[in-house]
């Protein structure tokens, strides 16, 4: 019996997240927020962290900074019982990642100091951890550049290991959709994109064309399209499962806590419908306090919770 259910390998920083600014921000003068957070934030970190918390054992290689940063977004992750007994804290002296998020009302600015992030190599992989647990995932990949030149090596050992593997690529900053991505997609059991990610990985003009491009080639995809729920593709089988309608407070992270819904479930060997549906549950709980992580660390919000919502596996 594998000794994990999922093992992650990815960037950890802090978001600090700023309320209240006005969209168009002039230069030289000093803008007043109306409220901030300091919170976990990166994708893979919100994934483990969220995805731990629903039961899923969850084993997490990482490289922080030796410094407050990172040793608070540490003290979270071992909150959350995430294994991080293989995690990295670097002696280079470059710091931990932080991303400053200035929201808009509905949007928002992102702005993002990789720090060590930009370090981690494949050779930072414990081979033989990875292979303990029954699946790998990876966010974030063209953060991580200091992975690129090795991961369609360790896509292929992985899978002959017998894991699986699921990818959410999130945003490309170059803008650029190729590269490494193309050679690892083919290892790649669940796709979990939102509905522009998908357009700009299949070149395509629309969620439905980008599907049918990617479909023939991906086992399961996933498309986050926020408060309208998700799209699923398995085969030649395609549903559209509906959100879960809240009144958000951010929806910062709520795309990696889509994940942790979905994989947690697939994990359990649920349908694809069914992994949507809790995706889409503990996307919409994550939108209820600032950050990614919040909503999860409240116990008592995140049980009542995923209990009115007929989350579909016990806690």
């Amino acid at each position: 019996m594998a000794h994990f259910d999922l093992i992650l390998a990815g960037e950890v920083n802090l978001d600090l997240i700023l309320y209240g600014l006005p969209e168009v921000l002039p230069l030289n003068r000093e803008l007043l927020a109306s409220n901030f957070e300091l919170t976990l934030g990166s994708s893979s970190a919100i994934l483990a962290h969220n995805i731990s918390l629903l039961g899923t054992r969850t084993g997490f290689i990482t490289r922080a900074g030796d410094d407050e940063l990172g040793r608070i977004a540490m003290e979270r992750l071992a909150e959350s019982q995430v294994d991080l007994s293989r995690a990295i804290r670097s002696t280079t002296g470059t710091k931990t990642g932080v991303s400053i998020l200035l929201t808009h009302g509905a949007t928002r600015r992102i702005l993002t100091y990789a720090g060590v992030m930009f370090e981690m190599t494949c050779a930072d992989l414990d081979l033989d951890y990875l292979a303990s647990a029954r699946h790998f995932h990876l966010s974030s990949i063209f953060l991580q550049q200091g992975l690129h030149a090795g991961l369609p090596d360790l896509f292929r050992a992985l899978k002959q290991r017998g894991l699986t593997i699921s990818l959410d690529t999130n945003d490309d900053p170059d803008d650029r959709w190729g590269g490494v991505l193309d050679a690892v997609l083919p290892y790649v059991d669940v796709l979990l994109p939102n509905d522009d990610e998908v357009l700009r990985i299949a070149r395509r003009d629309t969620v439905e064309a980008a599907l049918d491009e990617l479909g023939p080639r991906i086992p399961l995809i996933a498309v986050k399209c926020g408060a309208r729920g998700a799209i699923v593709q398995q085969g030649s089988t395609r549903m559209q499962v509906p959100g879960v309608t809240v009144t958000p407070v951010d929806t910062v992270g709520a795309g990696d806590t889509f994940n942790a819904g979905f994989l947690s479930a697939w994990l359990r060997g649920a349908d694809p419908e069914t992994c949507a549906r809790a995706g889409n549950i503990t996307g919409a709980l994550s939108t209820l306090l600032p950050g990614g992580t919040e909503a999860f660390r409240d116990r008592a919000l995140r049980e009542d919770f995923l209990r009115q919502h007929a989350f579909p596996f016990p806690l």
